[in-house]
């Protein structure tokens, strides 16, 4: 009995170490409502995964999609979702955000055209009017395409349509839309009986890039619950790639407004884009994007990519 009584007080404190560890508290806000775009993080929480990994995780969506870096530089949330174009934007403020992992590790962005309209081609658009929502990036975005398809800028009207890209161009009020994503605004389309066609940027002189990126304020951050955040989110992303319809079913489990048309649409077309290995980071890809945004005169100089994104592998 006495040779016990050790082995019960090892096994005591084990478990009370493993309990505290599970009450690991984590935050992170959203760049918007949930979405397909989330699929890793949303599976993740309804498999149990975080739990797995001894975290806590409070899922936020911000009231204002322009809040979540600057909740993660205040230090009110631990990770952000954010846009690797914009962290360019933040570090040039002085934002103290650093990217430290990837959730949709291509670009979501495109410029769309009524498929049955007269646009073909990107050329195609000299003379035309193209809708927008937010100047600056997507601008950016959208004037290197022109170009690399023989088209100046100053040969295209720029409307801004707000944030009514779909309804824009079905009703004819412009003939292409910029910063419409490819995995929502063609299911948009087709419910207004339209089809769209959309020109993707790393396909028309845009260096690649990740869409969705998590944010972390690299002087407080916790690198280990963040890593176990980053492995919970790789294993659900592995998942859902392996069995969409699985994970489209835990998926719509999270809350009752996203089991719709339209989220099950996306999802078809969302699940390509997760990153499996959101440790990965392309530091050589992230450069060739920061040279694109110095030279759309949107920062004065590409950052080192040190001082924007780390890799907690």
């Amino acid at each position: 009995m006495n040779r016990l009584i050790p082995a019960m007080a090892l096994t005591i404190a084990l478990m009370t170490a493993w309990s505290a560890r599970a009450e690991d508290h984590l935050k992170i806000m959203l760049d918007w409502f949930v979405n397909p775009d989330h699929a890793p993080i949303i599976v993740a929480r309804q498999r149990g995964y975080f739990k797995d990994e001894g975290l806590d995780v409070d899922i936020i969506a911000p009231a204002d999609p322009a809040d979540p870096p600057k909740m993660v530089a205040a230090g009110q949330v631990d990770l952000a979702v954010g846009y690797q174009p914009q962290l360019y934007l933040q570090e040039a403020a002085g934002l103290p955000v650093v990217r430290v992992g990837a959730l949709v590790d291509n670009p979501l962005y495109c410029v769309m055209v009524d498929a049955a309209g007269p646009v073909a081609t990107l050329s195609d658009l000299k003379g035309r009017r193209i809708g927008f929502s937010v100047p600056g990036i997507e601008e950016a975005l959208l004037h290197r395409m022109l170009q690399h398809d023989g088209v100046a800028p100053s040969d295209v009207s720029e409307v801004n349509v707000n944030f009514a890209l779909t309804s824009a161009l079905a009703s004819g009020s412009v003939d292409a839309v910029a910063g419409a994503f490819r995995n929502f605004e063609p299911h948009q389309m087709q419910s207004v009986e339209h089809e769209g066609r959309c020109f993707l940027p790393e396909e028309h002189g845009v260096p690649p890039y990740d869409e969705l990126i998590y944010l972390a304020n690299p002087a407080t951050m916790d690198r280990d619950r963040i890593t176990r955040f980053l492995k919970a989110t790789a294993r659900a992303a592995r998942e859902i790639a392996a069995d969409p319809a699985a994970g489209w079913s835990d998926f719509r489990s999270y809350a009752p407004e996203l089991d719709d048309a339209l989220n099950a649409a996306a999802w078809k077309d969302t699940v390509p884009h997760l990153a499996q290995d959101p440790f990965a980071l392309d530091a050589a890809r992230y450069a060739a994007f920061g040279q694109f945004m110095a030279e759309a005169g949107l920062i004065s100089a590409a950052p080192d990519v040190a001082r924007i994104a780390v890799s907690l592998k």
